[in-house]
């Protein structure tokens, strides 16, 4: 996972050098403020909306959306991944040509991309459909097996808003495909970062802690120690950085120094922030302290990276800055108002949020679908019966021992209804 500040084919942020062997003018210092603005805005965005849809995302009922869990033991093998991963691109980039390589990841993220967007909007455009519009529900399912061994591989269900919302992400990333334009390229660096935020869920503050750490020592080690993570960063054309141009004022949208700001910085600490607005909630002291707390810890470690790569004219590991920040500041307000035992205690995967349902056992039902629909159907149209005063009737009712009986009575009633009547007059 790229996690710098840097050039504008630098995994980290930086200011954008030459990459093509000729000289560029130098930035403006206005060009150089608006894009490191920019870039530190378009951070907390994904931030801020992620961490809330996350706590929507936990109490949601959807299953295509219920959160993917990382647990301890993922946090100390992710670093560990993600090196492998970064040295087998660096390896396929160095043996074999980088423009095939490209082309196939490409193909991969627009994909992806094209679903991340169109997941991101949804919400926001099903306010902009009338009352009226014609919504059908669709379910996409692939099962694998028959019968007792059938296995779910896909259930997604979606309906016609989604598919108007996917129509509109494909034109996204038609024009990523064919441009390669910066501006498609945020929106779908915007879209990935939101939904995992969104999606990815530490259970508790020390997994929190023990990811941040590994990947802490990772991001130092790939820029500081080798130039792998650059030369990936360099030759990956891929959707995953935020990029703003320094020379934006000077050449407008068709400007081509870029700002970059790899998507690991946004997703790895917002992760950990949307935990503490969870156990914020789960305090329920109608307060946001930690969130907030972790949110302005955030800002800070980041605008500290802009600061330190300006002075160095270098490519910053951003983690450096963020991960001390955004666990240092949360434990100092737990240590100050005495929490650190709950803080740490706190665990996500197993808390129950309001109005989140949870099914505790699954009940047994028997019988043919027709007969089972049948017998919904005559509960629901006949009368409502007076409950037995007799315990042993209801054990009867209950527990029938002799179908034949069962029968008998029951042409009995109907053959005799005044022998009823008579018991209620009686």
């Amino acid at each position: 996972m790229d996690s710098a500040l840097s050039d504008p084919h630098n995994g980290s942020v930086e200011a954008g050098g030459p990459t093509n062997g000729t000289t560029r003018p130098p930035s403006t210092p206005e060009g150089i403020a608006l894009a490191y603005g920019s870039l530190l805005l378009m951070a907390l965005l994904p931030i801020f909306f992620g961490a809330l849809r996350s706590v929507r995302c936990a109490r949601g009922k959807n299953a295509s959306d219920m959160p993917e869990t990382i647990t301890s033991r993922d946090a100390a093998r992710f670093p560990i991944i993600a090196s492998c991963t970064l040295l087998g691109l660096y390896l396929f980039f160095k043996i074999f040509s980088q423009e095939y390589i490209n082309l196939l990841l490409s193909m991969y993220f627009f994909v992806l991309g094209i679903l991340a967007l169109s997941h991101t909007i949804s919400p926001f455009m099903n306010k902009f459909f009338p009352a009226n519009f014609p919504n059908r529900q669709y379910q996409l399912l692939f099962t694998q097996g028959s019968g007792e061994n059938k296995e779910e591989i896909i259930n997604y269900e979606f309906d016609t808003k989604d598919l108007v919302c996917l129509g509109l992400s494909s034109i996204v990333g038609v024009w990523y495909l064919l441009r390669k334009h910066w501006i498609a390229n945020n929106l779908f660096g915007l879209a990935f970062s939101l939904n995992g935020v969104e999606l990815l869920h530490l259970n508790n503050v020390s997994t929190g802690c023990i990811l941040l750490g590994g990947l802490f020592i990772y991001d130092i080690f790939w820029v500081f120690g080798t130039n792998v993570m650059v030369t990936v960063a360099k030759s990956f054309e891929a959707p995953i950085k935020l990029v703003f141009p320094q020379d934006l004022l000077e050449k407008g949208l068709e400007a081509d120094n870029f700002a970059m700001l790899g998507l690991g910085d946004i997703v790895i600490p917002g992760i950990f922030i949307a935990l503490l607005l969870r156990f914020d909630i789960s305090l329920k002291k109608n307060t946001h302290t930690y969130f907030y707390t972790s949110f302005a810890a955030y800002i800070f470690g980041l605008g500290l990276t802009i600061f330190i790569m300006h002075i160095f004219k270098h490519a910053q590991p951003a983690l450096l800055y963020l991960v001390p920040a955004c666990i240092g500041f949360p434990v100092l307000v737990a240590l100050a108002k005495g929490e650190v035992t709950e803080m740490f205690s706190y665990e996500s995967s197993a808390e129950i949020l309001p109005h989140t349902p949870r099914l505790t056992h699954f009940p047994t039902v028997s019988g043919s679908p027709a007969s089972l629909a049948d017998s919904m159907q005559q509960k629901l149209a006949g009368p409502r019966r007076r409950r037995p005063q007799n315990p042993s009737a209801i054990y009867e009712e209950s527990n029938p021992k002799d179908p034949a009986a069962v029968t008998e009575s029951k042409e009995g009633t109907e053959a005799s209804p005044s022998k009823g009547l008579e018991k209620k007059e009686k």
